[in-house]
């Protein structure tokens, strides 16, 4: 398991800090989301685009229309002015409306927690663990100079 965590840990997604909390890298989360989401709609969109171009019916008569159509399915907009007629097509359109969802979901919740900063919680969990740290030590210091005192006490009391 530590191998594992180690390993994840050079992939840059994120990091552990001494207190067990992951700190995610989102800028690099969010880079490689946005490529993976480009090419996604790049290679699905001439996928589709090879399967529907110079068929009858078929509405698609460009790369550029392949592409608005995988744009328009991952954004579950389908305004339903380009749309496939061929299995291969919808197949494509199917991918790209799951993967895209979930792409496009997961880079608006980083960028809105970005910008919000819900995951401060994280942040000030942190700080009251180091706080509480801190005490327990103070505390500790506190009980072993009281306990010293209470012997010269009692070492005092004997000799009175």
């Amino acid at each position: 398991m530590i191998v594992v965590q180690k390993a994840m840990e050079k992939t840059n997604l994120y990091r552990v800090d001494d207190f067990g909390i992951k700190n995610y890298n989102y800028g690099f989360i969010g880079i490689t989301s946005f490529l993976l989401f480009l090419s996604l709609n790049l290679s699905l969109g001439y996928i589709t685009y090879q399967a529907e171009y110079g068929l009858e019916g078929s509405n698609i008569k460009s790369y550029s229309d392949a592409i608005w159509l995988m744009v328009m399915s991952s954004t579950t907009i389908g305004f339903g002015d380009v749309y496939p007629i061929t299995f291969i097509g919808r197949a494509s359109v199917f991918i790209m409306f799951i993967l895209g969802v979930g792409i496009l979901g997961a880079m608006g919740a980083m960028f809105i927690n970005k910008i919000f900063g819900f995951a401060d919680t994280n942040i000030k969990n942190r700080e009251l663990r180091m706080q509480n740290a801190q005490i327990i030590t103070q505390n500790t210091a506190i009980t072993e100079k009281l306990m010293q005192l209470e012997e010269k006490l009692e070492l005092l009391a004997k000799k009175l």
